[in-house]
């Protein structure tokens, strides 16, 4: 996909690489990459770098033991599960998140929805869904948000965000979200941290709505 304006910040792709970001940022980070033709370049070259510093690393020694157990399971056949395909606004990471089907979504309120993809102590990835011009809650952050837009738009007072594009905001951001007319906005939202609502009802039912 071509026109995206906002991509994920480079240290965030070698750590996805390196398989240290945690599942609900994991997943933001692959399923704009399978949207977005610049991240997946970069996504190579990281890769390329991490395979040459793998190669240039030298052999490790091994137990005894985990040697033995590595080679009595060469013969063992893969387990095949196929990956559901995208469908909808819905990349493959995604569809295969949502288990190959639609999202049940919960009502938040004034036509927004959202749908819980994950939640443990590292933090929670979700799907929501935003009437045109409708408005999230002014709020901050404990920690970092990253927001993907798979349908519609939204703008704060960072920027516009289209489809493909990813707004990451930290502690340092206090914003309002508002979706663009037209389409509804369906975004894919991660943090790890609990936000920092301004407004005394939306303090009142962020833990209900777990978020």
């Amino acid at each position: 996909m071509t026109d995206i304006s906002h991509h994920v910040p480079d240290w965030m792709i070698r750590d996805y690489v390196g398989g240290a970001l945690s599942y609900a940022f994991d997943l933001v980070v692959a399923t704009h990459v399978s949207m977005c033709d610049e991240c997946r370049a970069r996504l190579g070259a990281h890769e390329a770098l991490a395979g040459a510093a793998l190669d240039a690393s030298g052999p490790a020694e091994v137990s005894d033991g985990l040697r033995d157990a590595v080679l009595a399971r060469l013969d063992d056949r893969p387990r095949q599960r196929p990956r559901p395909a995208a469908f909808g606004v819905f990349p493959a990471p995604l569809a295969e998140a949502l288990h190959g089907r639609p999202p049940r979504w919960r009502s938040l309120g004034l036509g927004v929805r959202q749908c819980i993809l994950h939640e443990d102590r590292t933090g929670s990835a979700r799907l929501l869904f935003i009437p045109p011009e409708q408005a999230v809650p002014e709020h901050g952050h404990r920690g970092l948000e990253l927001t993907l837009v798979l349908q519609g738009s939204f703008h704060d007072e960072t920027d516009q965000f289209e489809v493909g594009d990813l707004e990451v905001a930290d502690s340092d951001l206090t914003h309002v979200p508002v979706a663009g007319k037209g389409a509804p906005c369906i975004c894919l939202a991660a943090t790890n941290a609990p936000l920092r609502f301004k407004g005394f009802l939306p303090r009142l039912t962020q833990r209900l709505f777990r978020i």
